[in-house]
């Protein structure tokens, strides 16, 4: 609407200046006249919106100026820019903003965004900078439908992997391989198990840290990711430590096929599938073995009594009882 207006500040400005006007409303046959005209140095400078950011290759453009940029979006500044520097002369990309000050805190971080990756190769970090200020679009929104809608889309690509390992499990046979059935084990400690915003403060990376406790399978990866939040955000605390001990005691329950663990009041109840592979006779004889601290419940639980309230030794007892059922002698 006023880039008319515009135009004619801009001859003022500069009366020597070729000035053109160029949008998307203008007839096709005259646009395509402007955008011959500019490319063969019959027009200086072209006053347009950002119909240029689709595909247009001019090599002699060397300087673009972006009015209002905090109004547009990463991606679109990103393909604007694009427009200029496309040959061997120095190229000048200019964003225009009213007031730094009144900025957006995502205007802010996208400004900032093209400003740090300017470099061969920064296209892929502007994407990933992108996602993160924008969020993964309408994947994750009400607007979806289907199986991702219903479930949410991390939960979705879980059921997906896990569908894909079943079948891979099954053969070319079809038959389905029941040895360890696909459960998450349940953990109910009297332990604050979480990371605090005064140890992460980024929420972003405090996400990523829960993500990468929940992906955890091994031993190693369980090491590693102690190592890493040692070395990135300090000494790891209690609350944190707790939860990277439940996550170690869910791989050990899992390939024990005990569904849960739970504490009550000085003893700790683990709950078995009917798929275990303990035997009921190892079972028996850790009870009897116990000098009256286990016993087995009329639902087939093991309880184990516990005389100490300490948090570690807590953890300590339940680790030593999981590793006492795995073993082939009691």
């Amino acid at each position: 609407q006023s880039i008319h207006e515009i135009a004619m500040r801009l001859q003022k400005l500069v009366p020597e200046a070729r000035v053109a006007v160029a949008h998307g409303q203008m007839p096709g046959k005259a646009l395509e006249e402007i955008m011959v005209d500019f490319v063969n140095h019959r027009i200086d400078v072209l006053v347009c919106t950002t119909i240029i950011e689709s595909g247009l290759d001019i090599p002699n453009a060397n300087t673009i100026i972006i009015t209002r940029a905090d109004r547009l979006g990463l991606a679109g500044i990103y393909q604007l820019r694009g427009r200029v520097g496309r040959s061997r002369k120095q190229a000048y990309a200019y964003l225009l903003v009213p007031s730094l000050d009144g900025l957006s805190k995502d205007a802010k971080q996208r400004l900032r965004a093209l400003m740090d990756y300017n470099e061969l190769g920064g296209g892929f970090k502007l994407a990933m900078s992108d996602l993160q200020i924008r969020g993964g679009g309408n994947i994750l929104g009400e607007s979806q439908s289907g199986n991702i809608a219903a479930v949410g889309y991390d939960l979705y690509l879980d059921l997906l992997q896990r569908t894909v390992e079943d079948l891979k499990r099954r053969g070319i046979d079809g038959d389905q391989d029941h040895s360890i059935p696909d459960f998450e084990p349940e953990i109910n400690l009297q332990v604050s198990a979480l990371i605090r915003t005064s140890y992460i403060l980024d929420t972003e990376q405090r996400y990523i840290a829960y993500r990468k406790i929940a992906s955890i399978t091994k031993q190693e990866q369980l090491a590693d990711l102690r190592e890493e939040l040692n070395d990135r955000y300090g000494a790891i605390p209690q609350e944190t430590e707790n939860l990277l001990q439940i996550i170690e005691l869910k791989m050990l329950m899992r390939p024990l096929c005990i569904i849960k663990l739970d504490q009550g009041p000085g003893s700790l109840a683990f709950s078995f599938l009917k798929e275990t592979p303990v035997a009921p006779e190892q079972i028996l004889l850790m009870v009897q073995n116990s000098k009256g601290t286990m016993r087995i419940t009329p639902d087939n639980k093991l309880v184990v009594t516990t005389s100490t309230k300490s948090t570690d030794a807590i953890f300590s007892a339940a680790r030593k009882i999981l590793q006492l059922l795995q073993a082939d002698d009691i």
